[in-house]
């Protein structure tokens, strides 16, 4: 398994206590569920969303949508 299968992404820096270095745009991981992990606990630009892509495929596996924005509301 390639050791960058993973690719934590944004259009904002993203800024995290347990990132490596807090501020790129791109994070590489080899492993799916820690790419996820980081993702989750990350922030970026209110407006900004972070993506987990897998690298080989470009699949998208993980979005975190933009702070207050609700894609599921009970609200009419």
């Amino acid at each position: 398994m390639p050791s960058e299968e993973f690719r934590v992404e944004s259009s904002y820096p993203i800024a995290g206590r347990f990132l490596p270095q807090p501020g790129a745009q791109q994070y590489f991981f080899s492993d799916r569920g820690l790419a996820v992990a980081m993702a989750a606990k990350s922030f970026t630009q209110p407006s900004g969303e972070i993506r987990v892509v897998h690298v080989p495929t470009g699949e998208v596996l993980f979005r975190k949508q933009p702070a207050g924005r609700a894609e599921f509301s009970d609200e009419p």
